[in-house]
């Protein structure tokens, strides 16, 4: 992948490139978490996380590469003070009006997830989703992740055994020959787990979303169909073992 060897400051990089444009900010969460199925995967990872960060109420929250600040707002409706941080001040534009319309508090700043501005430990929890996948030092990114955080911090990824994979081969393809795409790279488990390590962090739970590619339900356009077919792939053990993406949580080890 040619983004192992970029510099964090790269802003030629796609992950920066891509998201400062205005088009791709209005049209982002149409994009990602339109229709019924977009809004069955959105919907089931705030519930996942949700359950991981709970209890919220009063806690402090940072949102890593908050975007449209989908998360930020979820969680702040619930009852965390949340401070949602990107690199695009574009995107963020978008986040600040959607939380002005629901009535949700949340700071947003721009700010690069390699370089986070805040002193260690300076929130309780740290969420950062759809960012490490794109993002050019993603280890350094993780670890900003980690010495912010005070106790937890939970991201997501596409799984390296999940069919996430067969795409993101197919896109570095693409991105090889000159096209405009999204080079994102997958994950295996062992590489998550060890980078946390490092960090004084271990992986408390994780979670599996679907087995099919998400873009396969979305042609379907079932809602109940989806759930009928990820509940018998998850009965048979396959979800488990190619479910992508991961949401996991990790806890900072006790000193």
């Amino acid at each position: 992948m040619t983004t192992a060897r970029a510099k964090s400051d790269d802003r030629e990089h796609y992950s920066y490139a891509v998201y400062a444009d205005p088009a791709m900010a209005e049209s982002f969460d149409a994009l990602r978490f339109g229709g019924p199925i977009g809004a069955l995967v959105a919907r089931s990872q705030e519930q996942i996380i949700t359950a991981f960060l709970s209890p919220l109420a009063g806690r402090t929250l940072l949102d890593v590469g908050t975007g449209t600040g989908r998360a930020a707002i979820a969680l702040a409706l619930k009852g965390a003070i949340v401070t949602g941080v990107d690199a695009s001040e574009e995107m963020l534009a978008v986040a600040r009006r959607r939380a002005a319309d629901l009535r949700a508090t949340v700071t947003f700043d721009r700010a690069d997830a390699h370089r986070l501005s805040y002193p260690d430990q300076s929130f309780d929890s740290v969420t950062c989703l759809r960012v490490l996948m794109h993002t050019p030092g993603w280890r350094e990114s993780l670890a900003e992740l980690c010495r912010v955080a005070r106790d937890r911090v939970v991201i997501d990824y596409p799984a390296a055994s999940s069919a996430a994979a067969l795409q993101s081969v197919a896109r570095h393809v693409a991105h090889a020959a000159g096209a405009r795409v999204e080079a994102y790279r997958v994950f295996t488990d062992r590489d998550i787990r060890v980078a946390f390590e490092r960090s004084g962090f271990r992986v408390r739970e994780c979670r599996r979303q679907f087995v099919l590619p998400i873009a396969l339900h979305k042609r379907m356009g079932s809602v109940a169909a989806t759930e009928r077919i990820e509940r018998f792939l998850a009965r048979v053990g396959l979800q488990r073992l190619l479910g992508s993406p991961v949401t996991l949580v990790a806890e900072r080890c006790a000193s």
